[in-house]
This record gives structure tokens, sequence and C-alpha cells, in this order.
């Protein structure tokens, strides 16, 4: 019984599976993407405090990557969100 039992929900399984390892490099990628932008600002800070660059680009920059930030911290809430959506149906 138990073996048929595994049979049928064999292809379901496999999709939670699959959805799992999908969520989780799609959490990688935003990790790996919040440090990238992070090394870009301590950057900028350097650039502007060696005069390398104006305050005026120092500004423009900054925003972008802040901008990013934010929307990479919404991201990372909505995927956190259907996370315990998910494990509510184990």
């Amino acid at each position: 019984m138990f073996l048929i039992d595994d049979i049928l929900l064999a292809p379901g399984s496999f999709l939670i599976w699959v959805m799992r390892k999908v969520h989780e490099a799609a959490q990688e990628e935003l990790e790996n993407d919040t440090a990238r932008i992070t090394t870009e600002l301590s950057e900028l800070h350097r650039k502007l405090e060696t005069r390398a660059i104006t305050e005026a680009q120092f500004e423009a920059r900054e925003k972008e990557l802040l901008d990013r930030l934010d929307r990479i911290h919404e991201q990372t809430e909505g995927l956190e969100s259907s996370e315990g959506n998910h494990d509510d149906e184990d």
C-alpha cells in the first residue's frame, strides 16, 4: 500500500522539491546582490573621502545603490512570506 502511495505522490513531491530549489537559488542570488551593493557603497565612500569623485556624483550613485537595496529587501520579504506559506502545506 505504501509503495502505491509513493508512486502516486512522486510527481507532486518532485515538483515541491524543484520549487524549493528554485526558492533557495533566488534567496542566494538576492544575498549575493546585497553583498555586492554593500561593497560598492563602501568603495563609493572611499572614493568620496579621497576626493576621487564629487559630492554630487557620490549622492547620485549612492541613491541608485540604496534604491537597489530597497528593492532587494522588498523581494526578500516577499520570498520569506511565500516560504511561510509553503511551510504551512507540509
